[in-house]
């Protein structure tokens, strides 16, 4: 199967292109260390595809991460197949974004195995302490990171202040946003390249691809994603049925990732569903935040503990468990190689236009304001064991119980500042030593 346009000969920003074993090992590197949420994500992958192998250009990276914020679903995955897509075509494409959700989606399945089995266990609250007070310190470089790069000119940090402040105060809808960035992008901002760039670039370095073609690719995908939820939904029982629908819908509302729904997936799942309850629901996140691969993934505990209660007394839950599982993992993820497949190949006719490069740009800083919201919020919830909300108005606004500050994980994010802002040790290293601290610290402390 192709994708009607062949992006490989206009793959690599400089020197030759990897092939694609050697691909396929970088990609598999990238989903293994992925901790952390979108931020952490984006930039890990900046560090490995455009800082160290020059595989993407910076501005190639920027227009494909603005491109993939406009998308339902989770934009480091859909950044990862575009990556890949642009080396080696489709096949780069499946590779590179299903390596970067395959560790998470086996860890998750695990977890959730032994959580029906033995529930929550002290040793992996400990350990995930330990990532959690890490990944707070890995967004943090990430959004230094990304902002160094976005953030040029007065407006373009405006933009990013305003979106920072529309979301974490006023908590209006991230879509929202995200349009308002684009209108006034296209309106006030202009390109300050002086390169002139042809406006129907495109991967493979020839015309911009016919739109006839686009949809083509579009119904292919779209098919691949539908048949086996149809048939599921005809065949199989009813929850998997059930399941099969609603993240079907999850995954064409998911702007802005997990966070933006949980509310919506919650009252489904819990109040709706009666599929698990709300602890655990926060449990799932929990695990979701600490394990590799995007945060969205909790949408397949959820599946696998629905399957799991689903299942008849006569045995069989754990099957069923796993067949509730990748009935959600198709469902999530599925579609996003439908979003990137049909729309990757006018990512550069779209960011020629000045017009609509201007629009790219003012949605790029308020990415910063995003991940700059995701921060806060993520930094919050590991210092604090309780987190209020102010309501005034049209103010929403998250505040702390500073009684209820762990002094356990301040302490480890300590460290990893250390090992990562001051002496740049490297994200493994540091997620292994916060993992031991967490694990020492809790031991200390009964």
């Amino acid at each position: 199967m192709t994708s009607g346009l062949s992006p490989a000969s206009g793959a690599p920003a400089s020197g030759a292109a990897p092939t694609l074993a050697e691909a396929a090992r970088v990609w598999w590197r990238i989903g293994i260390l992925s901790f952390g949420g979108p931020a952490a994500q984006i930039a890990l992958m900046h560090r490995m595809v455009v800082d160290e192998r020059r595989w993407l250009t910076e501005r190639q990276y920027l227009d494909a991460l603005s491109f993939c914020m406009l998308l339902p679903g989770p934009e480091a995955m859909q950044l990862a197949t575009y990556a890949g897509w642009r080396m080696h075509g489709v096949r780069g494409g499946l590779i590179a974004g299903g390596l970067f959700v395959l560790p998470g989606a086996v860890v998750i399945a695990c977890l959730a195995a032994l959580y029906v089995r033995f529930g929550a266990l002290p040793v992996t609250a400990a350990l995930f302490m330990g990532v959690k007070a890490a990944v707070l310190v890995i967004v943090i470089e990430a959004l230094l990171r990304v902002a160094r790069r976005a953030l040029i000119g007065t407006e373009a940090l405006v933009i990013a202040a305003l979106a920072f402040v529309a979301l974490f105060v006023f908590a209006v809808p991230y879509p929202l946003v995200i349009a308002a960035a684009a209108i006034w992008g296209a309106l006030r901002l202009r390109d300050g390249e002086t390169r002139a760039r042809p406006a129907t670039a495109s991967p493979g370095g020839g015309p911009a691809r016919p739109v006839r073609a686009t949809i083509r690719t579009a119904a292919t995908w779209l098919a691949l994603w539908a048949a086996p939820l149809l048939a599921v939904a005809a065949i199989a029982p009813p929850v998997f049925g059930e399941m099969a629908r609603f993240f079907s819908v999850l995954a064409t509302v998911t702007f802005g990732g997990a966070y933006a729904v949980l509310a919506y997936m919650t009252q489904e799942a819990v109040a709706t569903q009666g599929w698990l309850t709300t602890g655990e629901m926060l449990d799932a996140l929990g695990l979701a935040e600490t394990t590799p691969g995007p945060l969205i993934l909790v949408t397949e505990f959820v599946g696998f503990l629905a399957g799991h209660r689903a299942a008849p007394a006569g045995g069989g839950a754990l099957l069923w468990g796993l067949g509730g599982a990748l009935v959600t993992l198709w469902a999530t993820f599925a579609p996003c190689f439908l979003w990137i497949f049909a729309g990757a190949p006018w990512i550069d006719a779209i960011s020629a236009r000045p017009v609509l490069r201007a629009a790219l740009t003012g949605v790029t800083a308020a990415v910063v304001g995003v991940i700059a919201n995701l921060s806060v919020w993520f930094g919050l919830h590991v210092l604090f064991e309780r987190i209020g909300t102010m309501r005034a108005g049209a103010v929403e606004l998250a505040l702390p119980d500073w009684a209820s500050l762990d002094w356990r994980s301040a302490l480890i994010v300590l460290v990893a500042a250390l090992l990562l802002l001051r002496w740049h040790r490297g994200v493994p290293l540091t997620l292994a030593v916060c993992s031991a601290c967490g694990i020492a610290l809790s031991t200390l402390g009964g």
